[in-house]
């Protein structure tokens, strides 16, 4: 019987994704991850009626949270296990309306420092068109446990 090594990277994405799907956000939104490594996460989320504003588009706040969410995990995957993340500032560019499909959120870190880190996510439709882009500041605090960065 041959054994399968999973590799710290690897728990550490489907830790990620077990939290995801524990996030009261993550579930109304329909948020899933689909591939996260360090400095990087990439989530998707299948449009449905309830993420449209009057106009029968997604909302932008809808975006910007899927945006907001794939950049905090991007960092989180970025430092050490137990580090929380938190969004200090977020400035975002809608390019483009969605009506349908699944969008897709990719994240990178741009920078990381000891107590911050620039984010930047993009943001496709089903076809691949670059619907909006973010550029997000998070904070990197200790965990509740007084665990510090090294």
């Amino acid at each position: 019987m041959r054994t399968v090594r999973t590799t710290p990277a690897r728990r550490a994405e489907q830790e990620l994704a077990r939290r995801l799907r524990a996030s009261n956000t993550a579930r109304l939104f329909g948020l899933e991850l689909e591939a996260a490594a360090p400095g990087r996460a990439r989530l998707r989320m299948p449009v449905r009626r309830r993420h449209k504003q009057v106009h029968g588009v997604v909302h932008g706040g809808v975006i910007a949270a899927l945006a907001d969410t794939a950049g905090g995990l991007a960092v989180y995957m970025s430092v050490p296990r137990g580090t929380r993340v938190a969004t200090v500032e977020m400035k975002i560019n809608y390019l483009e309306a969605v009506e349908q499909g699944t969008l897709t959120a990719e994240a990178r870190v741009i920078r990381l420092g000891k107590n911050f880190a620039v984010v930047e996510s993009d943001i496709r439709d089903a076809g691949a068109r670059l619907v909006s882009k973010a550029l997000m500041t998070f904070s990197i605090l200790p965990s509740a446990s007084g665990a510090r960065r090294s």
